[in-house]
């Protein structure tokens, strides 16, 4: 029998105990008997933390989210809390979204945390993850935990967990607290709710985040007028922006918004679209579709639990473009940092955060506003943590390539509230001065360069595609490319090993970031490959970036197609599909 076999034998054996529940077992010898390829993966492991937290399908076993696995995590958070801040009162705050359990997920953690004599602030109803970092910090929280499994498909759900800063768990914190939860059993966890501990919230803590963002997500150069001319077309994708955005935006000034009605009723199995994924351009069909009848001028779109947005412009032929999370990030940051110069505010203590496989382009536009760009790990739970390492200095924004931002500090994880704000602002900026937010894109990119960024997601599922995915990383880390489409690779930096392996030097360099499974090539002609297993989805993603000169905005296309067909000439190269 192999080792895998024996875990799923004796994780069985637990599950079939007099412990767990009736309907779980009865579940368990459904899958025996029906489905044992279904029991083998959801019993062969325990569901992990990943850059997002953990995620993962729900159902009965240990690789799976159920009142269990739940349970075990907030048992062995309870005792870690106490640990870490001994004879204190302790809060914590809990939301959730609008996935199938998600509200009965975060009775049950609530149920835990109050059984463990922690004082338990839980919402209402379903919220955006932003208001949930924002209330952390507000109430006076040590803890906040958000039920969500972000833009997954409609089986998953998942497990945030925020620290008092208002960010995501960091080190070391996450390993100590998932050391913590490996060492019990699941006997170890006390269900027996304390309800004079658990308080409901709503509207008081909503009216206070709404007024934070619109504070934070305005610029000073709009005026009534220039917002009210601006036609914006929104899509909450069944989830829970619906409960945030449209209210900021009307206190914000926007009065001609337009809704896709049919996406604003919250939905678990989002049923209008086959993904509710912003990044993906058929989850905006619907709104690009009312842009043409109202003739908007932008469109956005946001994920369930409302940290990511996707966006849509008119560009020079009048014609409504996706635009991807790295020009997004380019955009927004660009407007904030004008804000910051024209108020003479910049004095070099200022930073931008993003990640290693976002664009190159941050970096070159932030240094040229006499800002540092600070560089992380994939996930925004890094550029939080830049933000509590460095307090003596102003924080701008962040962004990474998967459609997400920060706009200021007072939320301390990637916001689609504030950020859907700050779109608005650009196209009403830009419209009244007769430009686009495309245009203004464009003449970026002939200021410091045009960038292209592609991803390339491939998705291997179960034991077998966990393998796989192992299995390509080992071979690219030990036999490492030489060549991409015909350019020489410079360097190859390996965040698992913390090396940089400079090959036309034939040196090596530390990496200070955290170590991380993730490779990145760059070749003599500034391209860029990298390499890294998804921390919360069953893939492997390849992020590819390259870049040249534009001349001037007439040349836009001309060149935009040069650097799409080298893209294409990379991927074909790489043998990726």
């Amino acid at each position: 029998m192999s080792k895998t076999d024996l875990q799923v034998q004796e994780n069985l054996a637990t599950w079939l105990s007099p412990f767990f529940d009736d309907a779980t077992k009865k579940t368990i010898q459904q899958l025996q008997t029906s489905n044992p390829e279904e029991l083998n993966d959801s019993f062969y492991k325990n569901l992990e933390f990943g850059t997002g937290g953990m995620r993962g399908v729900m159902g009965v076993g240990t690789n799976r989210i159920n009142k269990y696995t739940l349970g075990k995590n907030t048992q062995g958070l309870s005792d870690y809390l106490h640990q870490t801040y001994p004879n204190q009162p302790i809060k914590v705050v809990i939301a959730f979204d609008c996935r199938h359990n998600s509200q009965s997920f975060a009775k049950i953690v609530a149920d835990v945390f109050s059984a463990n004599n922690i004082e338990v602030f839980l919402f209402e109803d379903l919220r955006a993850t932003p208001e949930l970092s924002f209330a952390l910090k507000y109430l006076g929280c040590q803890c906040g935990i958000v039920l969500t499994a972000s833009h997954n498909p409609p089986e998953y759900n998942g497990y945030k967990v925020y620290w008092e800063d208002g960010g995501q768990l960091v080190p070391p914190f996450d390993g100590e607290i998932i050391n913590l939860i490996n060492s019990l059993k699941y006997t170890d966890i006390n269900f027996s709710a304390k309800e004079e501990l658990i308080h409901l919230i709503g509207k008081d803590v909503d009216d206070v985040f709404i007024n934070a963002a619109v504070k934070n997500g305005s610029l000073e150069v709009n005026t009534p007028a220039s917002r009210e001319n601006v036609s914006v077309v929104f899509t909450a994708l069944h989830g829970t922006s619906i409960t945030a955005v449209p209210e900021t935006l009307k206190r914000a000034g926007y009065t001609n918004v337009h809704l896709v009605e049919s996406q604003s009723v919250p939905d678990g199995d989002f049923p209008t679209v086959k993904s509710p994924n912003p990044e993906e351009p058929e989850a905006l069909k619907m709104a690009l579709e009312l842009a043409e009848e109202v003739n908007a001028d932008i469109v956005i779109g946001t994920d369930p639990d409302c940290d990511r947005l996707g966006i849509a412009v008119r560009n020079f032929d009048n014609k409504m473009v996706m635009l991807n999370g790295n020009q997004t990030m380019v955009m927004m940051t660009k407007f904030l940092l004008d804000l910051w110069k024209n108020n003479g505010a910049i004095n070099g203590n200022q930073f931008v955060g993003s990640t290693i496989v976002s664009s190159p382009m941050l970096p070159k536009l932030v240094e040229a506003y006499g800002v540092e760009c600070k560089i992380g790990l994939t996930g925004f739970k890094w550029i939080a943590k830049m933000i509590k390492d460095f307090p003596e200095m102003d924080f701008i924004g962040g962004g990474e390539e998967s459609f997400g931002f920060m706009v200021g500090d007072f939320v301390r994880d990637k916001d689609a509230v504030t950020s859907t704000l700050l779109a608005c602002e650009i196209a009403a900026h830009t419209k009244a001065n007769d430009s686009s937010f495309f245009n203004q894109l464009i003449n970026t990119y002939v200021e410091h360069g045009f960038y292209k960024e592609r991803l390339i997601s491939i998705t291997k599922k179960g034991i077998e595609g966990s393998q796989e995915i192992n299995n390509i990383m080992e071979s690219a880390r030990n036999n490492p490319v030489t060549s991409i489409n015909g350019s020489k690779v410079v360097t190859v930096e390996d965040f698992k090993l913390s090396i940089c392996k400079n090959l036309a030097l034939n040196s090596t360099e530390p990496i200070s970031i955290p170590k991380a499974d993730v490779l990145i090539y760059t070749t003599e002609d500034g391209s860029k490959v990298a390499l890294r297993p998804s921390g919360t989805e069953p893939k492997i993603k390849f992020y590819i970036s390259v870049n040249t000169r534009l001349s001037s905005s007439e040349a836009f296309s001309q060149t935009e197609n040069a650097l799409d067909a080298k893209i294409d000439a990379i991927i074909k190269d790489m043998k990726l599909i």
